[in-house]
C-alpha cells in the first residue's frame, strides 16, 4: 500500500483528473441546453493559491489557459513553468506599478478598467510580442474591493483603449455580486452581454464575454459567455 507524500500526490491527481472531467462536463452539457457548441466556451482555470505541481499536473491534463490574480505569487510560477507552453491570463485587479510585468509576461488581461493602466499595458508590451488581449471589467454592483467601470462607461473607455497600439481588445469581464439562484445569475449576467452587442452596435467586433465562475457557470454560459473562469470547482479551497 502507498502512503506518505507518494500517496497524496497519487491521490490529488486523481482527484484532479476528476474534478477537472466534470467541470468540462458542465460547460458542455450548460453550452448544448442553451444550443451553443460546447467549445464555443472557453475554460480559464484559476490558479491562485494553488502551487506549480498542481498547475502542471493541470497541463499534462490537457488544460492550457491559466489565471493568476497576484502578480507576486504569478510571476515565480511562469517561470517555474515556462518549459510548458501555457497561455496565462492576468485575473486581479492592476496596480500602475505593476504593468510592466504584466505587458510583458501574459497573453491576456481581463481586467482594464481605466485609461491611465491600459496606456501603460501598450507601452510596455514588448514590440517582438503580439498585442495584449484585453478585456474591459464592468462593475455591476457598488462592491468594495472590486474594480471595473459603470455600464454608462463602458464605450467611453472602450474608444480610448481601442486605439492603443500594443493592445487587442477583445471584450468584456465581470465579476457579479453573489447571487443563489440561476435566475438572479442569469439576469445580472446578461447586462454584460447586452452592454457587449450595444459596444458592437456602434462598429466594433468585440467577441468576448470573460464572466461565470464555479458556482454560475451555467448562468454565465446561458447568457453568452466565451470564457468561464474556475478555480474551485477544479483544485478546490485555495491552499494559501
Amino acid at each position: 500500500m502507498l502512503t506518505g507524500p507518494q500517496f497524496s500526490a497519487d491521490a490529488a491527481a486523481a482527484n484532479l483528473r476528476k474534478t477537472l472531467a466534470e467541470t468540462r462536463t458542465r460547460i458542455a452539457s450548460a453550452a448544448l441546453r442553451c444550443g451553443r457548441a460546447p467549445d464555443s466556451v472557453g475554460l480559464l482555470a484559476i490558479t491562485k493559491g494553488q502551487p506549480v505541481q498542481m498547475v502542471r499536473a493541470a497541463a499534462e491534463l490537457g488544460q492550457l489557459d491559466f489565471g493568476e490574480n497576484y502578480l507576486q505569487e504569478a510571476i515565480p510560477k511562469l517561470s517555474a513553468l515556462a518549459d510548458v507552453p501555457l497561455r496565462w491570463h492576468y485575473t486581479g485587479q492592476i496596480q500602475s506599478n505593476k504593468t510592466r510585468p504584466i505587458a510583458e509576461r501574459f497573453e491576456w488581461v481581463h481586467t482594464v478598467d481605466r485609461e491611465r493602466i491600459a496606456v501603460r499595458l501598450s507601452e510596455q508590451r514588448p514590440h517582438h510580442a503580439p498585442p495584449l488581449n484585453i478585456c474591459v471589467q464592468i462593475r455591476l454592483a457598488d462592491e468594495p474591493g472590486k474594480g471595473g467601470v459603470a455600464p454608462g462607461e463602458v464605450l467611453e473607455l472602450i474608444r480610448r483603449v481601442n486605439v492603443l497600439p500594443r493592445l487587442k481588445l477583445r471584450g468584456l469581464m465581470c465579476i457579479p455580486p453573489p447571487l443563489q439562484t440561476f435566475e438572479e445569475q442569469h439576469a445580472a449576467l446578461r447586462q454584460v452581454a447586452d452592454c457587449l452587442a450595444q459596444v458592437n452596435s456602434q462598429g466594433y467586433a468585440l467577441d468576448t464575454l470573460s464572466m461565470g465562475m464555479s458556482a454560475d457557470l451555467e448562468a454565465a454560459i446561458a447568457a453568452g459567455a466565451t470564457w468561464v473562469r474556475v478555480g474551485t470547482a477544479i483544485f478546490g479551497e485555495r491552499l494559501a
